[in-house]
């Protein structure tokens, strides 16, 4: 990857909207040359998918998220990628990460209750022949989400004080 894309990627990672002409301004570039180096990162695999980050715990709409950790004896010939397949086919993981340390996968899932969590890690990671043990943490509150800090202080910098 070369200087530009990692500049195109920086700013399409603060602001997922920017287009073409507003990113060749901030980097003195021709439109054309963004454009085609965008086009080319999401050719190949380097840009995947644009999103807004959003922050849903104020919100009235019931959403557990919870980040499994899952230990696995990899499998003979498709190793820890082939059970990493099976279970990111499921509309409930919303990211899945191969990890070094005690667990072998990151399973991150969203669902509408505790229990569907609890379902879904009884009913299918659990059901896996490899799997050997699983972790389930729930995610009680985002501080910080990709980087952006989902609170904000007031102008003193002080957090509100009930008494």
């Amino acid at each position: 990857m070369n200087k530009l894309e990692r500049e195109i990627l920086g700013i399409l990672e603060e602001d997922s909207r920017a287009d073409a002409k507003q990113i060749a301004v901030m980097l003195g570039e021709a439109e054309e040359t963004v454009a085609a180096a965008v086009h080319a990162m999401e050719k190949r695999g380097t840009i995947v998918k644009y999103t807004a980050i959003a922050n849903l715990d104020e919100e009235e709409d019931e959403c557990v998220e919870a980040l499994i950790e899952v230990k696995i004896a990899p499998r003979s010939g498709s190793g820890f990628d082939g059970i990493a397949e099976e279970i990111a086919a499921h509309d409930e993981v919303k990211t899945l990460y191969l990890m070094s340390g005690a667990y072998d996968l990151l399973v991150i899932v969203e669902a509408n209750s505790i229990k569907s969590v609890s379902r879904f890690v009884s009913e299918c990671i659990s059901t896996f022949d490899c799997v050997l043990s699983t972790a389930t943490h729930f995610i009680l509150k985002k501080y910080k989400i990709e980087g952006a800090l989902t609170s904000k202080r007031d102008k003193t910098g002080r957090l509100p004080v009930q008494a």
